[in-house]
């Protein structure tokens, strides 16, 4: 079980990667999304979640769950959320401000027509 998480992380970070290094915001959005979920299953994976175990330590329970991942991707899940929705905002005033939706505002010239030119 522990290598298909380590492939399925690998997997969703891969794609991440690939979708912030595209040259349009949306995908960029997208990507920054996918790693963020990557990097949160990747804190809970490390942290060594014990199935039926309490995350509080008790006196009569002899196994217990570290309650730390678990804060730190929650906090990590509000947070990521304002960030995506303050992105897609940004994002929407630049298509509307420059027309294009680019990272860097003007549209790649076309293979094969002069840069100068109609």
């Amino acid at each position: 079980m522990e290598v298909m998480v380590a492939i399925g992380l690998g997997i969703v970070t891969a794609c991440g990667l690939y979708l912030v290094l595209r040259g349009r915001i949306f995908p960029v959005v997208l990507g920054l999304s996918l790693m963020t979920y990557a990097v949160n299953l990747f804190i809970l994976a490390m942290g060594r979640l014990v199935p039926g175990a309490s995350p509080i330590i008790m006196r009569e329970v002899a196994e217990y769950t570290d309650p730390i991942p678990q804060a730190l991707v929650l906090t990590a899940i509000v947070i990521s959320f304002g960030t995506t929705g303050f992105l897609l905002a940004l994002a929407v005033r630049m298509r509307h401000q420059t027309g294009s939706d680019h990272v860097d505002g003007a549209e790649p010239e076309a293979a094969g027509r002069p840069a100068g030119g109609p």
